[in-house]
């Protein structure tokens, strides 16, 4: 099943980002062929990173919120928010 992941970053966190981000990338190549598309999400400048869009597949979406919630961006204390649910693909290139 496909989920996606809407992570907010807290104001002002750009540098917590910044050191996280090496152990985040790893976690991320770790899912393997479950992860489908991730990437920050940007300031209207597009200037400066802000929060994350991951989509990825999963067994349920407990275990998809278990998922997220050791990536080492929320282990860091990044996320202001997070939504995690189901998704489904309906047009568009394939994920």
């Amino acid at each position: 099943m496909l989920f996606i992941a809407h992570c907010t970053d807290k104001p002002d966190h750009l540098q917590v980002r910044l050191d996280a981000r090496p152990d985040h990338l790893d976690f991320l190549k770790n899912k393997g062929d479950s992860l489908k598309i991730a990437g920050p999400t940007m300031t209207a400048d597009g200037e400066k990173p802000n929060g994350s869009l991951i989509i990825f597949e999963d067994t349920d979406l407990e275990a998809a919120k278990a998922w997220i919630a050791s990536d080492p961006y929320a282990g860091a204390g990044l996320f202001e928010s997070v939504v995690v649910k189901p998704w489904k693909h309906a047009i568009g290139g394939g994920v």
